[in-house]
């Protein structure tokens, strides 16, 4: 075992014993209070855990009292250095490995039901002949209302072992009573490419939502269908990809870069420098590429678009990213618990790290996106440019042409995109909160839509009209769910929620292709990369 290794494995049993304590103390007899002389502070933890479980006036739940102890620790650290329990960490793991054991069904929470939105093309809701746009109302005879309907604990109910059963009563359109099914749960496979399309004669547009341990392979396989189209030119999509392994982001990276191009290295105190260099099989080295980044744009997406910045391999376009420059590796226990625990930090090619500060605590660090808004970052180029919190922290670097680029911050973008904040009104925000769009369109608008009229997504892209009609409909919709109706702000409000209305429809009869055709067509940063990508200079 390597010197690295047994360091931290030392840390995590330290923080194991500090936290844990209760399980060695729980053998002996009830304690009285001493002196303590000689006690060492693991020695504490367990007898004030040990003294909470036998003697405190209520009873408690020494497991939570743990994880707190466990949290308390890592919290001390950095933001993302953190505890996770069993149910949080098996749905973050699944997330990234691409494939779970479930129904093969995407739904949408709609009073006490589950309103189908796909159903996964031979999967087990397929098989048993579920349908898109049925309602699930019970699972194994449990309906569904209140805290049953909480996202948890729907992923505990439908998911479960390959090969075991779940049953499902059903609503569906034209009968009378509930229909029931039996479904036989299997492996269920995720890409983590959202959508990929030809937005116009040899533009190519690929969004991909994180970076789990396929997604490489599944940008390749995706690449090579637009190539087959006649794709010269890419816009790549990592708008609100929050990250995932770092391996994948090379790989991606990879993809783009000639052979021996260093895409990133990272370092820790007990981590020596390890670089990761591009190979000879990138399979897009050549084509014009545009990168979307914003505020959501964090960790392994950061690598990539720090990368490619550096490299002067495409253009930047959008808002600062998060500023995440954090490499964790994960520590799993016997409970199916896990420790993220951050081992080092990454560096661009040129030498940048682009991790912001977290010297004020977590609480800060998470808020530091809404402080962007409220300085005005989001809206002018000047103000991100000169946010102390990010110039403070800045020193430039110089790309491989000889352009600066900063650190200390996240990544700025080489062309900057503006947050319209015009539609966003009180009448606006109001049905967002109460989620009324998406209700709107699975609970009644679906049930009154004729999708034949339409054969592919671009013609309905194309050929849809929400018009007034329907968007008084909506708003009568609204006032039964108590939403006061402002002219002035409707108005303002009305391009946004047609547009929100009109994509959600098509993501349900034409899937993410459907969704991302349609929010691309008056997209700034979309606009502003087929620009680019017409005229360089």
């Amino acid at each position: 075992m390597s010197t690295t290794k047994k360091n931290i494995q030392l840390a995590v049993f330290t923080c194991l014993i500090l936290a844990l304590g209760i399980y060695i103390g729980s053998q002996s007899s009830d304690l009285k209070i001493s002196s303590g002389l000689g006690l060492t502070p693991s020695r504490k933890v367990n007898k004030i855990l040990h003294i909470i479980q036998k003697k405190y006036v209520d009873k408690v739940a020494v497991d939570s009292l743990e994880d707190l102890a466990i949290n308390e620790i890592l919290a001390h650290l950095d933001p993302h250095s953190v505890y996770l329990p069993p149910i949080q960490a098996k749905t973050q793991n699944e997330s990234l490995e691409g494939n779970f054991d479930g129904i093969g069904v995407e739904y949408y929470m709609i009073n006490d039901t589950l309103f189908v939105t796909h159903v996964r093309d031979d999967g087990p809701s397929f098989k048993a002949g579920l349908l898109k746009g049925d309602k699930i109302i019970a699972v194994n005879g449990q309906k569904l209302g209140g805290t049953a309907l909480l996202s948890e604990n729907m992923v505990n109910k439908l998911r479960g072992k390959k090969g075991s059963e779940v049953n499902v009563s059903v609503l569906r359109k034209g009968l009378a009573k509930p229909k029931q099914f039996t479904i036989i749960r299997d492996r269920i496979f995720v890409s983590s490419i959202d959508a990929s399309f030809l937005m116009k004669a040899g533009i190519g547009f690929i969004k991909i939502t994180n970076f789990g341990s396929n997604t490489d392979e599944d940008f390749v396989n995706e690449l090579g269908k637009l190539q087959d189209k006649g794709m010269q030119s890419l816009i790549l999509d990592l708008r609100g990809n929050g990250g995932g392994y770092l391996s994948s982001a090379t790989a991606l990276a990879d993809q783009f870069l000639p052979d021996g191009k260093l895409i990133v290295y990272t370092k820790g105190l007990h981590e020596p420098r390890t670089d990761y260099f591009a190979t000879e099989d990138g399979v897009f080295e050549k084509g014009k590429l545009i990168i979307l980044i914003d505020e959501g744009t964090a960790s392994a997406s950061e690598i990539v678009a720090g990368a490619l910045q550096d490299l002067d391999r495409g253009t930047i376009i959008g808002r600062r990213s998060f500023g995440k420059g954090l490499v964790q590796e994960q520590f799993g226990f016997g409970d199916g618990s896990a420790m993220n625990l951050t081992i080092a930090r990454y560096y661009t090619p040129s030498g940048r790290s682009i991790q912001k500060s977290y010297r004020n605590g977590t609480v800060a660090y998470k808020n530091e996106i809404n402080q962007r808004f409220e300085r005005g970052e989001y809206t002018s180029l000047d103000s991100a440019l000169k946010d102390s919190m990010f110039y403070s922290t800045t020193q430039t670097y110089k790309t491989s042409k000889g352009k600066v680029v900063y650190g200390g911050g996240g990544i700025m973008p080489d062309v900057f995109i503006s947050l319209d904040t015009t539609n966003i009104t009180s009448f606006y925000r109001a049905i967002s909160r109460k989620n009324l769009i998406p209700e709107y369109v699975y609970g009644t608008l679906v049930n009154n839509f004729n999708p034949k009229k339409y054969l592919t997504a671009d013609e309905f892209v194309n050929k849809y009209i929400f018009n007034e009609t329907d968007f008084k409909q909506f708003l009568a919709f609204c006032k039964t769910k108590k939403i006061i109706l402002n002219n002035k702000e409707m108005l303002l409000s009305k391009p946004l929620i047609t547009k929100q209305i009109k994509a959600l429809l098509a993501r349900f009869y034409f899937n993410e292709e459907g969704f991302y055709k349609v929010y691309n067509l008056d997209d700034d940063f979309v606009i502003k990369a087929i620009e680019k990508i017409k005229n360089p200079a």
